[in-house]
């Protein structure tokens, strides 16, 4: 059973270094310097760069170990137990972190990866490559790995000349980024399905193979999403405080995002998801005064206060308000914000362009505008009078349509918006000089607000179900006098 494990894992590591060339050019590029160095560099030499190599191994591992403490535990005093009994060992840390070595029995494993359809290559960073891979049966995950080709490891091979060693030291950052994985589980956190750890055995690893399978996203395009209607927009900002809320009270305690860029987010079926976490923290800085305490942005500083513990208290949590309000509230929220709404709009921008409210007072604040847009209590100054000047055709609906075009639209052929009621949907039809009609089908959004489509005219009226065709009484055809 263990050398068909073997065996499995190998050949799908293969799979996936055949079906991504860049890899394989890599992996011979630094296969033939390897043994160029190996044969050209003198034993002592060799002896003393892995020395060095050694120990920023063992600081990797020092960054790991405390994700797999129990978080009420005395770190501290069993970091420095672990440490001094070499608990660091590859094979030993790697089998903590992934459950010996074998994924759990509700997550995929190396077998998942023996049938790859196809893969297309998603993006690469200083460590890792991301690539998109349809598995056998259609399903669709994204699969992390080393990047042979990054920055990381092109500079580890030049300062120590050891493939396996430092495929090893680049592979820290997966390891660690699927352990906060499964500790930071959560809605709007991407969700892992699975890892390959490659060969298991008594060395470890092998050479730090190592894959994390996730769920597939869409990486968020915000020129895009500037374009889609505010509705949608409010989502992807309720979803990220939402997270953030989630990340200052989480089991690791309080998380700071400290590479917070709209790419490091994904949507999965319109929800916001955080899909890299490689670069967090996890504790709050150390400080003796308040001026150890700064917040730096390109065009703000902010100073927090120093407590008696001697550690800047909130900085995560703050950070990450900040952040959220530079990249993402500024764009989405204010425009084209419901009228009905904008006050509360105002509020949030300026408390968290001010670093005013907690992550608590911005969630309450996001969750009092979702109730409100979702009951409809926002347009309690629309009178029912409205409706009086449109005759309704139920179970119809229109054929032949002349449509217009509005912005933003949830169709890029016609005007179809968001509504609550029908009451709405004659507001928005006055408003536009073009409408003369709208029609309600029961097609809701995800906050069950009713999906209207509004017309210049139409052919004619075809029977429907469920379907209500609203027409202005002005425009309704009137028999010929006699």
């Amino acid at each position: 059973m263990g050398h068909s494990l073997r065996a499995a894992a190998l050949l799908a590591l293969v799979v996936l270094s055949v079906l991504v060339s860049l890899l394989i050019t890599s992996l011979k590029q630094f296969g033939s310097g390897s043994t160029r160095l190996s044969n050209s560099t003198d034993q002592e030499g060799l002896a003393s760069l892995r020395s060095a190599l050694d120990l920023h191994l063992r600081e990797r591992r020092k960054e790991i170990l405390p994700l797999l403490l129990h978080p009420d535990g005395d770190k501290d005093r069993v970091l420095e137990e672990v440490l001094e009994q070499n608990y660091g060992l590859d094979s030993s840390l790697w089998n903590e972190v992934s459950g010996s070595g074998k994924a759990h029995r509700d997550q995929m494993g190396c077998e998942s990866l023996l049938d790859v359809r196809a893969v297309e290559v998603l993006g690469s960073g200083y460590t890792k490559l991301v690539v998109k891979a349809n598995l056998a049966g259609g399903q669709s995950v994204a699969l992390k790995l080393v990047n042979e080709q990054g920055i990381d490891m092109s500079k580890c091979l030049e300062d120590f000349k050891d493939l396996q060693g430092c495929r090893e030291l680049v592979s820290y950052k997966l390891q660690k980024e699927m352990l906060l994985l499964q500790r930071l589980r959560h809605p709007n956190v991407i969700q892992l399905k699975g890892h390959c750890s490659g060969l298991q055995g008594g060395e470890g690893v092998e050479g730090g193979r190592v894959t994390v399978i996730m769920e597939q996203g869409t990486p968020l395009q915000m020129i895009q999403l500037l374009q889609t209607p505010w509705e949608d927009r409010f989502r992807v900002c309720l979803d990220l405080v939402r997270l953030l809320h989630f990340l200052s009270w989480s089991p690791l305690g309080s998380v700071g995002l400290l590479d917070f860029q709209p790419r490091q987010f994904v949507i999965v079926s319109g929800q916001l998801k955080l899909t890299d976490l490689d670069d967090v923290s996890t504790e709050e800085p150390a400080c003796r005064t308040d001026a150890d305490c700064v917040l730096q942005f390109p065009h703000r500083n902010f100073t927090l206060p120093c407590s008696s513990q001697g550690v800047c208290e909130g900085l995560n949590e703050k950070r990450n308000i900040y952040n959220a309000y530079r990249f993402f509230f500024t764009y989405l929220l204010p425009h084209q914000a419901p009228p009905g709404l904008t006050h509360l709009v105002d509020h949030i921008m300026n408390s968290t362009g001010e670093l005013k409210a907690n992550i608590n007072q911005t969630l309450e604040a996001f969750e009092r505008i979702l109730l409100l847009y979702k009951s409809g209590i926002h347009l309690d100054n629309l009178h029912p009078s409205i409706l009086r000047d449109y005759s309704v055709m139920r179970d119809m609906s229109t054929s032949g349509n002349v449509e217009y075009r509005c912005w933003p639209s949830y169709s890029q052929q016609g005007c179809v918006l968001s509504v609550h009621s029908a009451r709405e949907a004659a507001y928005i039809c006055n408003s536009h000089s073009h409408c003369s009609s709208f029609s309600l089908t029961g097609q809701k959004t995800w906050t069950g607000r009713l999906l209207a489509s509004f017309r210049s005219s139409f052919g004619h009226l075809v029977p429907e179900g469920g379907s209500e065709v609203y027409l202005k009484k002005s425009k309704v055809p009137q028999p010929p006098s006699s």
